[in-house]
């Protein structure tokens, strides 16, 4: 069984973090399910939350501005970190001394959270606040890394730094990958996880499994993640407005049938697709009938997941012809600059950063607590 840094809250010095501010989402709880919400309220002098994107008890809608407010459960502030800036308001920076971070981690580069980490790591940095981060597994393992390394010249709230779209550390590995990246003159610790090892899945630590985002439903889904959020990026659904989002990829002119055995005939490793019929309650064709594929994940220890979205991707972009199109975000999702003009094959890209991603973990092992 692991055990969380929030379980761990006994082995840390808590008394000492002074007035502490808590950036969290409904994914900060303990083994019991108990939300660090209450845990650091009994242990500690909580004197704000602090809100990233879906708000700190998981009510708000991906995408949407996130309000300050007064939490009616403990009757602390809560202050937005979410639609408007990014960084921390300078009034959450008076109302702390310490800033807990704890939020489950999805893995994948696109995922805002960690962004909203590092520009709070940056903000404490400059206004002499400490920095504490209650480690969580990285559910995907921290043993792999796959996809591309992006390049900083497409730098975005869904991919700020030069890492692997599959990245392979915790939170808290991360946490000390930026502080290094980014020079800053902070006082960061980490409350470790005990029990965890690097070629773990979520599955195998035991844990009450939460949904690291609302979209994120499913640990299928976490898995495939880092193939098919790039779908984003193009008017063909990633399932969103369904109860599948990113395990069902399709829109109203797909050939379930032709693209389900098309992705079938690859024998892509761990992985089965079946055609699919859904209709979206929102987001991209709300209301219309789509086809296209459900993702099955048979193995997650031998998949490539940006690699199957990739080919997914070129399968979809065949069959679809002129009714296929791009979105603004493209570049951001898949880390690339001018994506859309690549003519190499997706097996050929995914070669060519390899070595890039094999660069990136050496060094990063230096940052590594497990």
């Amino acid at each position: 069984m692991v055990l969380c840094g929030a379980d761990r809250l006994s082995c840390a010095p808590v008394a000492s973090w002074g007035r502490i501010g808590l950036m969290t989402n409904p994914t900060g709880v303990d083994t019991r399910g108990v939300s660090t919400i209450d845990l650091i309220a009994q242990k500690g002098r909580l004197t704000a939350l602090l809100a990233c994107e879906h708000g700190v008890r998981g009510c708000v809608p991906a995408g949407e501005k996130v309000e300050s407010f007064t939490d009616a459960n403990t009757g602390v502030t809560v202050y937005s970190c979410y639609g408007g800036s990014t960084h921390l308001p300078d009034e959450a920076l008076g109302a702390f001394d310490t800033l807990v971070y704890d939020i489950q981690d999805a893995g994948a580069r696109f995922y805002t959270f960690i962004y909203s980490l590092s520009d709070a790591m940056e903000d404490c940095a400059k206004a002499g606040k400490k920095v504490v981060v209650l480690d969580r597994p990285n559910p995907l393992g921290g043993s792999i890394v796959q996809g591309t390394l992006l390049d900083e010249s497409v730098s975005s709230f869904v991919g700020r730094f030069p890492m692997p779209t599959r990245y392979a550390l915790t939170a808290g590995e991360y946490a000390r990958w930026v502080r290094r990246r980014l020079k800053l003159d902070l006082d960061l610790s980490v409350v470790p996880m005990q029990g965890w090892k690097r070629d773990m899945y979520y599955q195998d630590t035991g844990l009450l499994f939460v949904p690291p985002s609302p979209n994120l439903a499913t640990l299928h889904a976490l898995n495939v993640y880092p193939g098919t959020c790039i779908f984003e990026g193009t008017n063909i659904s990633e399932g969103r407005g369904t109860s599948l989002p990113f395990e069902l990829i399709g829109a109203p002119f797909i050939d379930p049938d032709a693209l389900a055995q098309a992705m079938n005939a690859k024998k892509l490793p761990g992985f089965y697709f079946r055609s699919a019929y859904f209709t979206p309650a929102c987001s991209k064709f709300a209301g219309e009938l789509c086809a296209g594929v459900q993702i099955y994940v048979a193995s997650p220890s031998l998949i490539d997941a940006p690699l199957m979205g990739f080919i997914l991707l070129d399968e979809i972009r065949k069959q679809a012809g002129e009714r296929f199109a791009w979105t603004g975000s493209i570049d951001r999702l898949t880390g690339i600059n001018d994506f859309a003009k690549l003519s190499v094959s997706p097996a050929q890209l995914i070669a060519e950063h390899a070595p890039r991603l094999d660069a990136w973990y050496e060094k990063a092992r230096e940052i590594m607590l497990y």
